[in-house]
């Protein structure tokens, strides 16, 4: 594939995940906010989400489900993203709350603080598989929308460089867990390191359950 049949690939996939806020704008709706989260899945750290509401006329490729994308991608499209959107905002909620409340609520109501703190109230929110039902604008559940929507994979990007930044520093904090490299998700040297050193302030200790209960017997 020539580098012209590449760029064009990603002009089309650009135009592919703009349908949605498309949809809106052609609406009358200025304000279109992508939301999402990263973090759910760890033994260890917040969740973190993002909120982020892009011009109509955002140009810039490559942007897409932050899974998909190389760690240089991320950091990359991280600076292109905070400078071209009109604005964007980051909410989280560390272990304690985590523990407090469940991961599901958790995570919505980082997404809430996410929002609140965007400097223009958004009109519409296009979200990834998820309602809010304590935030009241109209918004649109999209399942895989990290993946369909830009909006929503320019949160996923933004979400996901913060929280693995977060990850990296806590490395330094407590060492042998593997954190800059598991970013707090249950490899087995994430699991070696609560062996040998236990459970740090930042683990969940409602996801680890089981092991404590294994380890107890």
């Amino acid at each position: 594939m020539t580098k012209q049949e590449r760029l064009e690939l990603l002009k089309q996939r650009l135009e592919e995940m703009k349908k949605y806020e498309n949809e809106l704008h052609a609406q009358g709706i200025q304000y279109v906010a992508g939301v999402d989260e990263v973090g759910r899945g760890p033994l260890a750290g917040p969740v973190v989400t993002a909120a982020v509401i892009l011009p109509a006329d955002f140009e810039v490729l490559g942007v897409d489900d932050s899974k998909k994308l190389s760690e240089k991608k991320r950091e990359e499209l991280f600076d292109i993203i905070r400078e071209k959107a009109i604005c964007y905002s980051i909410g989280m909620n560390d272990e304690k709350r985590i523990d407090e409340i469940n991961i599901l609520e958790a995570t919505k109501e980082a997404m809430g603080k996410a929002i609140k703190g965007l400097e223009i109230q958004p009109e519409h929110i296009l979200i990834d598989a998820l309602t809010l039902k304590d935030v009241d604008i109209p918004q649109t559940g999209i399942v895989k929308g990290d993946a369909t929507s830009v909006s929503i994979a320019a949160a996923s990007i933004l979400a996901k460089v913060t929280r693995d930044r977060m990850m990296v520093e806590y490395e330094d904090t407590y060492p042998g867990y593997g954190f800059a490299q598991n970013k707090g998700y249950g490899t087995k040297a994430h699991y070696e390191g609560l062996d040998k050193y236990g459970i740090t302030p930042i683990h969940r200790r409602s996801f680890l359950v089981k092991y404590l209960s294994a380890k107890n017997q």
